[in-house]
């Protein structure tokens, strides 16, 4: 690549040459009359054949097809040099030029040559090179450069020098990731950027930041220190910043957060650190923070949150709370106001108990998250309390007890309880969910209750203690599309358990021995998509698919089914599952009905029967039906020991060579002949030894 930009070098002089001959020549030979000095000798004829020859050459330069930027590609102002191994600027580039690409070369010097002595870029990018070296006041003249990227370098060495880099007059978005810049590195590129609102110092070694970091870029609005080793933040220094919005300050090592006061601040991210207490000053000064990341922490307790706030994102995840009141405060009703708060994870955590009082000032939150703990109990028996709440996730938690009151709940569509202990509901609590569309249930113990147990109520016995059924509903569950009630040990699936649904999804997989009755998915004839009935054990589907008109996917398998279940002939199905089965062969009817509809079959690990399963090879090659797992289809055949590919199945490899009609006249003939021949001996032997006793007798 040396050798081409020497080229092109070397070729622009050579023009400038061609064009400054011909500057000189021209006036010479166009005033007609020779004006060499007569002491030239018979050389000059030979001068002035070079002269002419120098002079085509121009010519020929002249008129010639214009030269390509190559390798470079140019669009309009914009010149892209990435990955190309070069060490600088192609130095033809056009004017002007307000964007260069050089990132992913093998720049070390950032000079104005590198450049191409250009100064009227919009936007440079350097990034992945190997710079350590960028000549003093190579930026002075740049006043158009908003964007520059000088990410993946060695600028930790360029910041040995102790000169500033700048002025960067009117640099906007700034770069320097990955240049295992340490603490005071930073100053020499922050020195003198008054336009700066975006700074990225991601990946670099910085242990702390100073009060006058930013002393020089006051203009900033948006700053991330992501995976930095950040052990201490000096008092002040964000404060001068006064339109600073979003901060990025995670993947590093601050353990403590005190006295938070950055009241324009919109976005924090302090994910992945060691915090074990975050706690914002006392004021009643109003707070913009709308976003806060707290995760993958070492929090004990709930932040102190600025008592005048308009949070609406609240992270607190991965963390190790054990209760939800705030700083260690022994009154666990101590919150503060979120009454703007619509988002709230507090998933990995090791809280065993939330009471009902915490979301009393949380009107407006939608999303509440706390998987994954250890809450034994949940309850929300005021109307007031979540009432703007649309997603609860409580899955893989201790849940016992779950209770919802009437009216409560009223715009909550997803709930997540898998992974629990549940056993016993209150069999009408999902009907107090008039909004509720998905259900996860799976991973429980749940039962399903019957016609007769549905209309049941629940009996007040002794000391007011309830005697529910020991079941769950989910008939007029009218909103309800998508249902997983998968690993709860049931064992029958009445008639009518989904009536009155709108039911699309249904997975009833991981149910050992589920058996299902006639009339099991009644009432989803016409809303049922998708059913999962896998390993369950079933060896029969006694309840007709037939009945469901919508169904597209249906996944059957990991069972013991021996045949196919009967299907109506305007079936819809789409994806049909029926892989680790007990199939020996395929009713040819039936995949008669489905070649109209179904797309994609999964048939793997069948003991299917070689010559049975020709209807089955006919249609999968001539039909639009496509089987992924085909290479692991096998059948069993007489002639082989091992299993056969069913892709390598002929119809002659299942079908005898005939024997001729008149060769069987023959053999019938043959057989009759030898019968009427053996019947003969037989008479003759008989006969002799008849005689033969008569002699006897007559002696």
């Amino acid at each position: 690549m040396w050798r081409q930009e020497s080229a092109e070098r070397s070729s622009s002089l050579s023009l400038s040459i061609c064009e400054w001959v011909c500057e000189d020549v021209r006036p010479t030979w166009s005033g007609g009359a020779p004006k060499f000095s007569r002491q030239l000798n018979v050389s000059t004829m030979a001068a002035s054949q070079l002269l002419l020859l120098l002079l085509a050459g121009c010519v020929a330069a002249s008129v010639g097809p214009p030269r390509q930027l190559s390798p470079c590609q140019v669009v309009q102002h914009d010149v892209f040099c990435s990955n190309l191994s070069l060490r600088g600027a192609p130095l033809n580039l056009p004017h002007p030029v307000q964007m260069l690409d050089l990132s992913r070369n093998r720049v070390q010097n950032l000079t104005q040559e590198t450049l191409a002595f250009h100064t009227g870029f919009h936007y440079l990018n350097l990034h992945s090179n190997k710079i350590h070296f960028i000549q003093p006041g190579l930026f002075k003249d740049m006043t158009d450069l908003r964007v520059l990227d000088l990410s993946k370098n060695h600028l930790n060495v360029v910041a040995s020098s102790r000169v500033n880099v700048g002025p960067l007059t009117a640099v906007e978005s700034l770069d320097l990731s990955s240049n295992g810049l340490s603490t005071e590195m930073t100053d020499y590129f922050l020195a003198d950027s008054p336009s700066l609102t975006n700074l990225s110092l991601n990946s670099n070694s910085i242990t702390k930041i100073a009060q006058n970091t930013f002393s020089g870029s006051l203009s900033l609005r948006k700053i991330s220190f992501h995976n930095n080793v950040i052990l201490e933040i000096e008092d002040g220094a964000f404060e001068p910043l006064d339109n600073l919005t979003e901060l990025d300050l995670s993947k590093n090592s601050i353990m403590c957060i005190k006295d938070f006061n950055l009241y324009n601040l919109v976005v924090l991210n302090l994910n992945k650190n060691s915090i074990d207490n975050f706690q914002s000053t006392q004021s009643s000064g109003l707070f913009k923070l709308r976003s806060l990341d707290l995760s993958e922490n070492k929090m004990l307790y709930f932040p102190l949150l600025p008592e005048m706030n308009t949070l609406e994102y609240l992270d607190i995840s991965r963390n190790h709370l054990q209760a939800v009141n705030v700083t260690g405060s022994k009154d666990e009703r101590m919150i503060i106001n979120l009454s703007f708060l619509r988002f709230l994870d507090m998933s990995y955590n090791q809280l065993q108990s939330v009471p009902e009082s915490f979301f009393y000032c949380m009107g407006s939150l939608e999303v509440l998250n706390m998987s994954k703990n250890c809450i034994s109990s949940f309850s929300v028996t005021n109307k007031e309390v979540l009432r703007r709440v649309k997603v609860i996730n409580l899955s893989y938690n201790y849940l016992q007890t779950l209770t919802f009151k009437e009216n409560s709940l009223q715009c909550l569509e997803k709930l997540f309880l898998q992974g629990n202990d549940l056993t016993t509901l209150d069999h009408q609590i999902f009907q107090r969910l008039p909004s509720i569309r998905c259900l996860q249930l799976q991973e429980n113990n749940l039962k399903i209750c019957t016609s007769e147990q549905n209309q049941q109520e629940a009996v007040v016995t002794g000391q007011n203690h309830l005697q529910l059924p020991g079941c769950v509903s989910f008939t007029s569950v009218k909103n309800l599309h998508f249902l997983n009630i998968s690993e709860n040990n049931l064992r029958t699936l009445c008639a009518n358990a989904f009536v009155n649904t709108s039911l699309k999804v249904l997975d009833l997989s991981f149910n050992a021995g589920l058996e299902l009755h006639d009339g099991s998915l009644s009432g989803l004839e016409h809303s049922l998509v998708h059913i999962f009935l896998k390993e369950n054990n079933i060896s029969s589907l006694n309840t007709e698919l037939s009945s469901l008109r919508s169904i597209k996917h249906v996944d059957l398998s990991a069972n013991q089914l021996s045949r196919l279940p009967k299907l109506h002939k305007d079936s819809s199905i789409e994806s049909l599952n029926v892989q680790n089965n007990n199939l020996v062969t395929l009713d040819h009817q039936t995949f008669h009905v489905l070649e109209h509809s179904l797309k994609t079959l999964y048939m793997g690990s069948n003991p299917l029967s070689c010559c049975d399963s020709i209807g089955f090879l006919h249609m999968v090659r001539h039909s639009r039906v496509v089987v992924p797992d085909i290479e692991a289809v096998t059948c069993v055949h007489d002639d082989f020991s091992e299993p056969v590919s069913i892709v390598n199945v002929t119809k002659e490899m299942c079908h005898r060579p005939e024997v001729p009609k008149y060769a069987s006249f023959f053999v019938v003939l043959l057989i009759v002949v030898l019968a009427c021949l053996l019947g003969a001996v037989v008479f003759k032997c008989c006969h002799l030894r008849k005689q033969k006793h008569m002699r006897s007798f007559n002696a």
